[in-house]
């Protein structure tokens, strides 16, 4: 988030408030950025109109890399490097090899995806992210909505929250 964005924070002490609240807010015309929460709440991601997560797409094309290069590696190994025939099997002896190649297709699939979660949501060592408000890291629920990306006035969102339940609107 940029400096230079001016935001309105609406903080909520349930999460029933919240969840009801994004739908009222958003039914009065106004976009909400995010909500910030410490613990996930069902359903605040289609209320909120996130798109589903592409996170599967993901996972599917990590472990099928995961799959190819544990096949390769042991082909290569087993059959071209330093051929052996172990308890009188075939060099190629696939059956043998599957359950190496799903530890690889498993490995590869939870390092991609951690990778790519930090990735995408910008964390990393070093990076130092502040949050909005500290409290929902604790026990407050805050709607975030960015005053240059509405055409509502101040005020019409400031009273929107506060009808909505918000505890407390704050101007960050």
């Amino acid at each position: 988030m940029s400096s230079t964005t001016n935001y309105i924070l609406g903080v909520y002490d349930d999460e029933d408030e919240v969840l009801h609240a994004v739908t009222a807010v958003k039914a009065k015309g106004i976009k909400v950025e995010d909500v910030y929460s410490p613990f996930p709440i069902h359903g605040l991601d289609v209320a909120v109109g996130h798109d589903r997560t592409r996170l599967p797409v993901a996972a599917f094309m990590f472990g099928t890399l995961g799959m190819i290069c544990a096949f390769s590696l042991i082909s290569y190994t087993m059959v071209f490097d330093w051929p052996m025939i172990i308890g009188g099997k075939d060099f190629f002896a696939l059956p043998n090899w599957i359950p190496i190649a799903f530890e690889g297709t498993v490995l590869f699939t939870a390092f991609g995806l951690v990778s790519t979660f930090c990735i995408s949501n910008d964390l990393w060592p070093g990076n130092k992210t502040l949050p909005l408000d500290i409290r929902t890291t604790d026990d407050k629920f805050v709607m975030a909505i960015n005053v240059d990306k509405n055409k509502v006035s101040v005020a019409d969102i400031k009273k929107a929250l506060k009808d909505s339940g918000a505890v407390e609107v704050n101007v960050k």
